[in-house]
């Protein structure tokens, strides 16, 4: 594949690609979801919260329904279509970590439809987690909603190839040889345009001590947007955390 063939999705230019791939993951469902965290969070009456790896802001959108919130996004095309679907959302451009804001401010914090685990580089990821709790109020909240590791090497589906419209996707995903990364990459067949995603599969006890070593308590884990039970079978490993300290 040549360099010009292998961004990563949140790349300049993949916006549009990025919607096409992921079309089911809609307003319907967003709403699902932002109604399911109101329900398993109490957050102090005027306590902003932030969306980290908001994208195009489906859940932001749903979110300020219930408290101001602020999105953020490395992705200037993904935010340029956030503009434009979500008028008026407070939305910031910045790397996950390293977030602009002062420290303890955000009463929720969420990171939502597997926004996390992209960086090569564990330490990295754990930047990610020390700045989310860096932002977090003392007694605030984070909800971290990341796909279930242990079911997707067990289930992974090597390629499929749908259309859309005129447009044909096709999609070939691995799991790394040493187990650790789930590996996709996106081929927009006919425009020569393909965009890679590799992920972490962190497990869910892997998860969990990774959100104590700074200072969250995971309060539940659910297994999907309904608020189903996290089990070794469920499509989802949804952490709702309070931080401690």
């Amino acid at each position: 594949m040549s360099a010009a063939e292998s961004t990563f999705w949140y790349d300049e230019g993949c916006g549009e690609e990025y919607l096409t791939v992921y079309r089911h993951r809609d307003e319907t469902e967003a709403r699902v979801v932002a109604d399911l965290i109101r329900s398993h969070v109490s957050c102090a009456p005027g306590a902003p919260a932030l969306d980290v790896g908001c994208g195009v802001g489906r859940h932001v959108r749903f979110l300020n329904g219930y408290q101001w919130t602020v999105g953020v996004d490395i992705s200037a095309s993904l935010l340029h279509i956030a503009n434009k679907t979500v008028p008026g959302a407070s939305l910031v451009r910045a790397d996950m970590r390293s977030l602009p804001f002062r420290s303890g401010v955000f009463g929720l914090v969420v990171n939502l439809f597997t926004s996390f685990g992209y960086f090569g580089d564990d330490a990295q990821n754990h930047r990610v987690i020390a700045e989310i709790a860096r932002v977090t109020a003392p007694g605030g909240w984070f909800v971290l909603d990341f796909l279930n590791a242990m079911r997707v090497r067990r289930t992974l589906v090597n390629f499929d190839r749908q259309k859309v419209g005129s447009v044909v996707i096709e999609q070939r995903r691995q799991i790394s040889t040493d187990g650790n990364y789930v590996q996709k990459v996106i081929t927009v067949v006919g425009a020569h345009r393909s965009f890679r995603e590799r992920v972490r599969l962190f497990d869910q006890q892997d998860l969990a001590a990774m959100l104590g070593n700074y200072g969250f308590a995971v309060r539940q884990t659910l297994g999907d947007y309904q608020g189903g039970p996290g089990t070794p079978d469920s499509p989802r490993a949804i952490l709702i955390s309070q931080r401690c300290v």
